[in-house]
């Protein structure tokens, strides 16, 4: 690399990012030292200061490096720092930063997050951030943060959060498009008031119980986790919508019509019929259809689906082009009348492609009509895949079932398979 020119030594090295690289470069000649001044993105991983035999404290070595470089626009940190540390790094790039990722690990640190300035509010010198993603977040009291303009990209991994702190946070970034919380802890009501928020998902440990409303009408991408009660009023732009709870049950959607949305998925242990029924009502224009509700039941008790007519449900559902089905909505489809209202004329216009999981062999007759109904009406479709999984019955009829199921699979191989 010595006989090339300096401009392409620079944009060569320019190119590194790991911290240890950047160390070792700075030893290797003068040249080579001068030219890391124009990196651009500079990454600590968690194991940058193994065997750290220096004195020197670890903050220091940041700041030094963080020194060296003219216009740093990204960093990233997932070593051990202090409060006096981020605050030092984030007073001398702050303005230049477009892009910072740090591994807080504060969640049991409740008196470091009560000193003020708290490392939260050391983030507010970087006033031009376009993307800021924070790992282990212990966040109790309002950050103080000036409104970041330009920032576009939040996300909060592992938090223990209050609600009144987590709407002060989305507030001081109104240009948000895409927020992103996972494995949050501790906050029961929230409100999202976003008029430029495109992809959202939302990930609660707890009980299931919390509850959220959503004002965003650019909305495009919603994955909601561990929600009782979901408001999303203005759904105009919304293709791709996944709620789930897995943990305690979902007791009331109320979205607006769902005119755009490709993709819905619905999963958890208990839902009332009447989310799923309304969820289903909404989604009148869906491609993609995933449901794995257990049970239904508006309380304690763990109650079956109620009958849904076969007809019915794909009339209204026409542009259905993918369904993935398990246990308790595929046995409401198989109940004794459901294929009684099947007109001359009648088909599955779009469907292309069945997942269907089968835990039970109660209801075999009704079952198999149904899948032989799907394929006779289904009149594009060209893969259905059977998945037989944790079969619960040691009586005869669980080989009788399945014995069906492979004659059904080897009478239709083109199109039938068995998982």
């Amino acid at each position: 690399m010595d006989s090339l020119p300096e401009a392409i030594v620079q944009y060569i090295l320019s190119h590194m990012n790991n911290a240890r690289d950047v160390a070792l470069c700075n030893c290797v000649s003068k040249r080579w030292k001068e030219s890391t001044a124009y990196l651009k993105s500079l990454y600590f991983p968690r194991n940058s200061f193994d065997n750290h035999g220096c004195s020197e404290s670890t903050d220091n070595i940041v700041l030094k490096m963080i020194s060296s470089i003219d216009c740093l626009e990204e960093l990233v940190v997932y070593t051990p720092f202090s409060r006096a540390g981020l605050a030092s790094w984030i007073m001398l790039a702050g303005p230049n930063l477009k892009h910072l990722e740090l591994r807080m690990d504060n969640l049991a640190d409740y008196q470091a997050c009560l000193e003020s300035p708290s490392k939260l509010d050391c983030l507010s010198n970087a006033k031009n951030l376009e993307s800021l993603k924070l790992w282990g977040v212990l966040m109790v009291n309002h950050p103080k943060w000036d409104v970041f303009q330009n920032l576009q990209t939040l996300e909060i991994v592992g938090a223990k959060l209050k609600d009144s702190a987590l709407s002060a946070a989305l507030g001081a970034c109104p240009n948000l498009t895409k927020f992103l919380l996972l494995g949050c802890d501790g906050v029961r009501s929230v409100s999202i008031d976003l008029p430029y928020l495109e992809q959202c998902k939302l990930d609660f440990y707890g009980l299931g119980n919390c509850s959220i409303s959503l004002s965003c009408p650019k909305i495009k991408f919603l994955e909601v986790q561990g929600c009782s009660w979901i408001r999303v009023r203005e759904t105009n732009c919304l293709k791709d919508l996944s709620i789930s709870n897995n943990a305690g049950r979902v007791y009331m959607v109320d979205f607006g019509k769902l005119l755009a949305l490709e993709s819905l998925t619905l999963r958890g242990v208990q839902w009332c019929w009447d989310a799923i029924s309304k969820m289903l009502q909404w989604a009148s224009e869906v491609k993609h259809l995933y449901m794995k509700v257990e049970f239904t039941g508006d309380f304690e008790t763990l109650q079956p689906f109620p009958e849904v007519d076969f007809v019915e449900f794909f009339n209204s559902h026409p542009k259905l082009q993918k369904f993935d089905i398990h246990g308790a909505m595929f046995a409401a489809l198989c109940q004794k009348n459901s294929l009684k209202n099947v007109e001359l004329g009648f088909v599955i216009p779009c469907l292309e492609e069945v997942v269907i999981t089968v835990r039970s062999p109660l209801n075999a007759e009704q079952k198999m009509s149904t899948l032989e109904s799907l394929l006779k009406y289904g009149k594009n479709l060209k893969r259905m895949v059977i998945r037989i999984l944790q079969m619960k019955s040691s009586h005869s009829s669980s080989d009788d079932f399945f014995d069906e199921i492979c004659r059904f699979r080897c009478m239709n191989r083109k199109i039938v398979r068995i998982e």
